[in-house]
C-alpha cells in the first residue's frame, strides 16, 4: 500500500458521522421527547408511565441503584421485566421491558419506548459518552429523555444534528422550596432533616455526633447500592429520624426530607477544593419537600457563613451545558487504529484517538483519563489481545484502593494464563465494624466483588463463582447495614484524607466549625 492510499484510509477512519454507527436507530422513524424540569416535578414518573403503557420498552439508568429500583417498580406493577447491569442480569424470557444501566444499552434491540434518565449527565467527563450514544443510537420509536433545564440547549443541538423531531415537555416543581433565613446548629436539628457533607469521613463524624440524640441513616458514594437503598428505606419508613449524606443523594433517591442543611459550602472535586456551584446546590436542594410527604421544602445550613453562600447561589443562573459532547472509541475503531498505527499499545491508541478523531456534529473524541490510567497499567501484558485490553480498561476499578488494585491484577493474570478464578473473601466480618477502617475494608470488599461479577459477566468460563460472589456481597452488605445502625462506629482520631488533598483553609474552617459545635 502506498503512502497516499494509507493516508486516505486513515483520514476516512478519523472522520466519522456518529449517527451512521447506529444503523438500527436510523432505520426507525424516531420521535424525541425531552421531559425537562427540576427535581420533584414528576418528569421521571410520567416517563415511566409511558414506558409501562408500551408493549416493549427500555429504561436506561445513570446508576445501578436506579436500574434496580425501577426494575422492582415495574415488577410490582405486574409488568414482566428484565434487569441488566454491568455485573448482573435477571432475564425474564417473557419480558418486553428492560431496566438497564446506560452503558449496557443494546443498540440492536428495537422497542417502542426508550427512557433515558438524567440526560444532564451528558456533561460528565468520564461517562458523558454513554448518554451521547444512547440519545443518538437508542433503537426506539419514542425516545423520552428526562433531565434538568441546563441540558435543554444540548438536546436541541443533538436533535438538530440527527434531523429528528424533538418535543419539549416542561414540568414544574410540585411544591415550593424555601431558603431559611437563619442557620440551624446541630443542637437544634429536628426529625425529617437531612444534612449534607462532602466526604465519607465528615458524614461519619456528623453521624457519630448526632447519634446521641437521634437515630441516624447515612448515605455516601462508597456504600454499595444495596446499602444506600436500605439506609434510604430506614429514613423513609421512620426507623431513623435524621439523614446524613453526601451529594450521592442528589440523583434518584426518593426521600421524605422536610429540611435539608448544608454542613459545607465547598467540596474537593479530585483536583482542588472549590465552592459549590448553583447547579450542585439546586440539584441537591431539590431532594427537600418530597411531594406527598411535605407541603414545603426548606433549605438551610449549619452555620451563617455556609448559609450565606447557599442563599446567594440558590437563586443564581444555572450553567448551560454546551457542546462539544464526548464520544468514546468503539472496539472497531480501536482495532482499526491499531492496524493503521501498527501498534498494540492501547494507551497510544486511546491518546491518538482523543487528539485526532473528528466527528460530524457537536461531538469530540473523549479523553478518558481513567481508561488511559488502566491502559498504562496493563499494556505490558503482551499476551492479552487488544480487544481484551480495551474490555479490561472499562472495568470498575478504584485505583486508590490497594485491595481492588491487587484483585484487578490477579484477575488479569488469571485471564493471561487461562486459569479459573474462584471468589475468595479478603476480610473476615463479625457482627458490626469496630472502626471506620474496618468499615472501609468492608466497603472495598463489596467493590472487589462487583469487579469480580463485572468480569464474570463477560468471561463466565474463567470466573464461574458469580452466585457465590453475590451471596458474599449480601453478607458484607448486611454487615455494613448493621454497622451503620450501631452507635459503636465512632469517628477515628484522625479522619482519613485523600493523599492529594492539601487545602489548609478547609482544615482551618473545619476546626472553627468544631469549636462552634462544642
Amino acid at each position: 500500500m502506498n503512502n497516499q492510499t494509507w493516508q486516505e484510509k486513515l483520514n476516512r477512519l478519523l472522520n466519522c458521522d456518529l449517527k451512521s454507527l447506529f444503523p438500527v436507530a436510523r432505520e426507525q422513524k424516531r420521535k424525541l421527547y425531552f421531559f425537562v424540569g427540576p427535581t420533584n416535578s414528576g418528569k421521571t414518573y410520567q416517563a415511566m408511565q409511558e414506558l409501562m403503557e408500551a408493549d416493549c420498552g427500555v429504561y436506561l439508568a445513570p446508576l445501578r441503584l436506579l436500574a434496580l429500583e425501577n426494575y422492582e417498580y415495574l415488577i410490582s406493577k405486574d409488568i414482566p421485566t428484565s434487569l441488566i447491569t454491568g455485573e448482573e442480569e435477571k432475564i425474564d424470557e417473557d419480558a418486553g421491558h428492560i431496566c438497564s444501566t446506560i452503558e449496557m444499552v443494546n443498540f440492536n434491540y428495537d422497542v417502542d419506548v426508550c427512557v433515558i434518565d438524567e440526560v444532564q449527565m451528558i456533561e460528565d467527563v468520564d461517562r458523558g459518552w454513554a448518554w451521547v450514544n444512547a440519545i443518538v443510537g437508542a433503537p426506539a420509536s419514542k425516545v423520552i429523555m428526562t433531565g434538568s433545564v441546563n441540558a435543554l440547549d444540548a438536546i436541541k443541538k443533538i436533535a438538530e444534528y440527527l434531523e429528528e423531531d424533538l418535543e419539549v415537555v416542561k414540568f414544574k416543581r410540585k411544591n415550593p422550596l424555601e431558603v431559611l433565613h437563619h442557620a440551624i446548629p446541630f443542637a437544634e436539628i429536628q426529625s425529617g432533616t437531612a444534612l449534607i457533607a462532602f466526604s465519607r469521613a465528615e458524614v461519619l463524624r456528623i453521624k457519630s455526633k448526632l447519634s446521641k440524640q437521634h437515630k441516624v441513616s447515612v448515605i455516601y458514594g462508597n456504600l454499595s447500592p444495596e446499602v444506600r437503598k436500605e439506609e434510604a428505606r430506614r429514613f423513609r419508613e421512620g426507623e431513623s429520624s435524621v439523614l446524613v449524606a453526601t451529594d450521592a443523594i442528589a440523583m434518584g433517591l426518593n426521600l421524605p426530607i422536610k429540611t435539608l442543611l448544608f454542613t459545607a459550602d465547598s467540596k474537593y472535586d479530585g483536583i482542588s477544593n472549590r465552592p459549590l456551584t448553583p447547579n450542585e446546590i439546586i440539584q441537591i436542594s431539590g431532594r427537600a419537600g418530597r411531594y406527598g410527604h411535605h407541603d414545603n421544602g426548606y433549605i438551610g445550613a449549619t452555620s451563617k457563613k455556609i448559609l450565606k453562600h447557599i442563599q446567594s447561589e440558590f437563586h443564581a443562573s444555572l450553567h448551560t451545558i454546551k457542546p462539544p459532547f464526548q464520544v468514546k472509541a468503539s472496539t472497531t475503531q480501536i482495532l482499526s487504529l491499531a492496524e493503521h498505527l501498527k501498534t498494540q499499545n492501547l494507551y497510544k491508541i486511546l491518546d491518538y484517538f482523543s487528539r485526532h478523531m473528528n466527528f460530524t456534529g457537536p461531538f469530540i473524541a473523549a479523553n478518558i483519563g481513567h481508561m488511559k490510567e488502566l491502559a498504562k497499567m496493563i499494556d505490558d501484558k503482551k499476551e492479552l489481545s487488544l480487544e481484551e485490553k480495551y474490555m479490561l480498561v472499562q472495568a470498575p476499578v478504584n485505583t486508590r484502593s490497594p485491595l481492588i488494585k491487587r484483585a484487578y491484577f490477579h484477575y488479569i493474570n488469571a485471564i493471561l494464563n487461562g486459569k479459573i478464578v474462584k471468589y475468595k473473601p479478603s476480610i473476615t466480618i463479625s457482627k458490626t465494624a469496630r472502626s471506620q477502617k474496618e468499615m472501609l475494608q468492608a466497603e472495598d470488599e463489596v467493590k472487589k466483588i462487583s469487579l469480580y461479577l463485572w468480569i464474570a459477566y463477560k468471561l463466565p468460563e474463567l470466573f464461574p463463582d458469580a452466585k457465590v460472589a453475590e451471596a458474599a456481597r449480601s453478607r458484607v452488605n448486611h454487615f455494613c447495614q448493621n454497622s451503620l445502625k450501631s452507635k459503636k462506629l465512632m469517628i477515628e482520631e484522625k479522619p482519613r484524607r485523600d493523599k492529594n488533598y492539601k487545602d489548609k483553609d478547609r482544615d482551618r474552617s473545619r476546626r472553627r466549625n468544631r469549636r462552634r459545635d462544642r
